[in-house]
């Protein structure tokens, strides 16, 4: 039987789940049309009420494997569908994979693994090469913290950047999330580690993801970050948890596992490389010795004023110091833009794919801060063609 809810090995037989099941499912189901066992699911498969729609476009996906292929090619219309007709040898139907969505129960129809990669990356070449990209498609990355998190999570799929994705988040999406997340309101409720793992595997079918839905636990934190076989080979942090925060980097020490982070105010963007410093204290020392095991009991005030000194609170910015005297008075919360919220997603995917190619980045802290990048002059003209 396959199981709907973990990644794993190509299934030996389906077994149709219920609505239930196929409502909290994250991960597709590929099917190898040559294999009689999938080719009888599949048959399965559309007489049944769990199929939606059925998406496929197997032929303009092999014209453009054809032409990343031979980019000197000058093909006519008539000769790439004569192309696109002998690799498919008359039956496109048992050509690439099927894969069958629950969530959506959408059946689409894919070019096989390798083909697949290489088109869909094809257009990040030469900024990273083809070689480049086959080692990062081999690297596996964690992200704690799936709100802001998603999206850096999101952006290093799309990029290329890990093959393989640990997620942890033990949070539900309500509506106050989609400032800054991309869900629709049909998903409100959902867990936000099922909804990131989906987004990812509607982009790219053949990744490997996991996800550790209550969170990063004491009891979680150490198969979060796995075995020597499938541990972590980078960290990106972003959860409001001291205790996870602080947790998760002394694992990553102990491990030599770089941890980035990003905090949504002035694109701030933090290189931790425990990897290359193992004995690097946590945060570049702004919090001193402070351990997990001394922050099970914090006080919400506490937990505050740890925060601020991880972030530095003398640098945040004058809106976000002016909202923090409000919290619980006027804000419900700390204020987050789905702005900031992308541009932390590109710093992180940026470094992480800088780091995972072997670059000397330093540990440190930088800002992206496009306030003072494109600031605001005193006084603005009036734009052309406007009224006076």
């Amino acid at each position: 039987m396959t199981d709907l809810m973990a990644s794993g090995p190509e299934p030996d037989s389906l077994v149709l789940p219920s609505h239930r099941e196929m409502s909290e499912s994250f991960h597709p189901v590929l099917l190898d049309p040559a294999r009689p066992v999938d080719a009888a699911a599949l048959a399965a498969l559309r007489e049944s009420d769990r199929l939606r729609e059925v998406h496929d476009r197997i032929e303009s996906q092999v014209a453009e494997l054809l032409c990343c292929l031979a980019p000197h090619e000058a093909f006519d219309q008539r000769a790439l569908d004569r192309a696109v007709d002998e690799m498919l040898d008359g039956r496109p139907e048992v050509y690439g994979r099927w894969v069958w969505y629950p969530w959506s129960g959408r059946l689409v129809h894919v070019l096989p693994e390798a083909e697949f990669r290489l088109v869909r990356t094809d257009r990040n070449r030469d900024k990273i090469t083809r070689e480049q990209q086959e080692g990062l498609l081999r690297r596996r990355v964690g992200v704690i913290g799936l709100s802001v998190g998603s999206s850096a999570a999101l952006t290093c799929a799309m990029e290329g950047v890990g093959g393989a994705f640990r997620l942890a988040d033990f949070d539900r999406i309500s509506l106050s999330n989609l400032n800054r997340l991309r869900a629709g309101v049909h998903e409100l409720g959902l867990e936000k580690s099922v909804l990131c793992a989906r987004r990812m595997y509607e982009l790219d079918p053949y990744l490997d993801i996991e996800i550790h839905r209550g969170g990063v636990t004491e009891d979680t934190v150490d198969a979060f970050f796995g075995e020597e076989d499938d541990g972590l080979d980078i960290l990106v942090e972003e959860c409001d948890t001291p205790w996870v925060k602080v947790a998760a980097r002394e694992q990553a020490r102990r491990r030599r596992v770089p941890v980035l982070m990003d905090t949504n105010d002035r694109g701030l963007l933090d290189i931790e490389r425990f990897d290359l410093e193992p004995d690097r204290p946590l945060f570049h020392g702004r919090v001193g010795d402070v351990t997990s095991a001394g922050l099970r009991d914090l006080a919400p005030e506490a937990a505050v004023r740890l925060l601020l000194d991880i972030v530095d609170g003398q640098r945040l910015s004058a809106a976000m110091t002016e909202a923090l005297t409000r919290i619980g008075q006027t804000l419900s919360s700390w204020p987050q833009l789905a702005s900031g919220v992308m541009l932390g997603a590109a710093l992180v995917t940026e470094t992480a794919r800088r780091i995972l190619l072997g670059e000397p980045l330093p540990s440190g802290r930088h800002y992206v801060d496009l306030d003072a990048l494109i600031p605001t002059p005193a006084t603005v003209p009036a734009p052309h063609g406007a009224s006076r």
